[in-house]
């Protein structure tokens, strides 16, 4: 039984309290020493990548809007910087930072994480993000949008949000992709003899026409060593896996329960078949919060313990694991029996949870057989292979300068 393991780190962990734990480093979250250190700790104990949690706005306990508490960590640095930082200090785990599609434009970040790639040989990817709040819009000041709360997700204006902004992230991860595409892997000749870089006949228009972007291309930056580094998503309901289903590779979900897991499994594969999605199938993640102890009454007590340090109990989309190694591996087996193939561990708290799921989850997963293939890149490794260039069959039809630059509507 093969299975990846992903683990998503967010400041001092999943849990509001943690920060206040006695082995935790809240004078370090801002300090780029803080972050090698946990991914070096995550890549020594084996997990397969990482996550690197990100957003346009402070952290809130409030939906979509800014809230008054002053006892949370607020505040974070940028993911794909943090990526790009750790990317050659390290040598084999995967990064993936969360950059949002919502008020970002697709160029910057297509050549962003292309350049991530070549400083982690091939080790990048992204979990692209909407970002729906108000508060966010306005820090931007382009647009603005709704204030909402939770309970008018469900209204007509709320339908309309969503299906705008994950509208819009799909463009916005096609154009990424074409730009990705835009230069064939041997586009670069360098040939001192004839004076010739690059075969011009190998560099091609991105050319896409939307609702949200008109961007011509090329890109800036070569085909990066994945050729498409991997495109996440986190999804939680029908538009959102159809999002996944259209545009990326690998789709976390969130069940509580085995009846939670074969539902949503259900619901990724009616995705695909919607969208007519070709070729591999979605990649199927389950996200965990975890907190682990020893036994099952720590475990419980610890959790308390936060809970009452909060002032409320801890709230989550996914399922708060709090219990022993042996059982999260137990959780784990039966979600993999399901068809899930990968799992994205969130610890509670940080470092503590991410050092026992590096010593005492995952070695029993590799004795096992749950480590990722063998390869150079993190496609590879996780079963992708190399991405095919859309491109490359084609032969060029105009001969587009180096130096094209990217319009938005």
């Amino acid at each position: 039984m093969t299975r990846t393991i992903a683990v998503a780190l967010d400041g001092a962990g999943w849990h509001p309290a943690a920060w206040r734990e006695s082995d935790a480093r809240p004078r370090d979250l801002f300090t780029a020493g803080y972050w090698l250190d946990l991914v070096r700790t995550a890549e020594r104990g084996g997990v397969d990548f990482v996550t690197i949690e990100d957003s346009l706005g402070l952290q809130s306990a409030a939906f979509a809007r800014p809230d008054d508490r002053i006892d949370h960590v607020r505040g974070r640095l940028d993911a794909l910087l943090i990526a790009s930082f750790v990317a050659p200090l390290t040598g084999r785990i995967g990064l993936i930072p969360t950059v949002t599609t919502t008020h970002t434009e697709p160029f910057h970040v297509a050549t962003a994480l292309q350049t991530l790639d070549f400083a982690s040989l091939g080790r990048a990817g992204w979990r692209a993000q909407v970002s729906a709040g108000a508060a966010d819009a306005a820090l931007i000041g382009r647009r603005s949008f709704p204030s909402l709360t939770i309970d008018q997700l469900s209204s007509a204006e709320g339908i309309a949000l969503e299906k705008r902004l994950f509208a819009e992230a799909r463009d916005a991860i096609e154009v990424v992709r074409r730009l990705w595409d835009s230069w064939e892997d041997d586009a670069i000749i360098r040939d001192a003899s004839t004076g010739r870089f690059i075969d011009r006949d190998k560099l091609h228009y991105a050319d896409f026409e939307g609702e949200y972007f008109s961007v011509k291309g090329t890109s800036i930056t070569p085909r990066s060593p994945q050729g498409q580094p991997l495109v996440t998503v986190l999804a939680h309901q029908r538009i959102p896996y159809e999002l996944a289903a259209t545009s990326a590779d690998i789709v976390y979900v969130t069940p509580h329960t085995d009846a939670d897991a074969v539902f949503i499994r259900d619901e990724v594969r009616d995705a695909e078949v919607r969208v007519g999605r070709g070729g591999r199938s979605l990649a199927l993640y389950a996200d965990l919060v975890v907190l682990l102890e020893d036994s099952p009454a720590a475990a419980r007590s610890t959790l308390d313990r936060l809970d009452e340090q909060n002032g409320t109990p801890l709230a989550s989309d996914a399922l708060i694991f709090a219990g022993t190694p042996d059982e999260l591996i137990d959780q784990l087996d039966a979600w993999t029996a399901l068809g899930y193939e990968g799992f994205r561990l969130r610890p509670a708290r940080l470092p503590r949870d991410l050092v026992t799921i590096t010593e005492k989850v995952l070695p029993r997963l590799e004795r096992e057989g749950a480590a990722a293939t063998d390869g150079q890149t993190l496609r590879e490794r996780l079963g992708f292979g190399r991405a095919e260039n859309r491109y490359a069959a084609a032969p060029a039809t105009r001969t587009p300068s180096t130096s094209t630059e990217e319009t938005a509507a």
